[in-house]
């Protein structure tokens, strides 16, 4: 688990929710906003993903 909370990638994601929670609590809810959350989710599970093929590829190496 601290390798997924610890790597940059999804903290840099994670973050990116804050803004994007401020869009949809001050912002016009149309068509845009949903796009805005569907590719924040796109971006969280790229970065999980690289996290796990990281970890897949140090254990193969081992």
């Amino acid at each position: 688990m601290r390798k997924y909370l610890l790597n940059t990638s999804v903290l840099s994601s994670l973050f990116g929710a804050f803004g994007l929670l401020q869009t949809t609590r001050k912002g016009p809810r149309d068509w845009r906003l949903v796009l805005m959350w569907i590719s924040w989710a796109m971006t969280v599970a790229i970065a999980v993903g690289t996290v796990i093929e990281e970890n897949n590829a140090l254990e193969l190496e081992d």
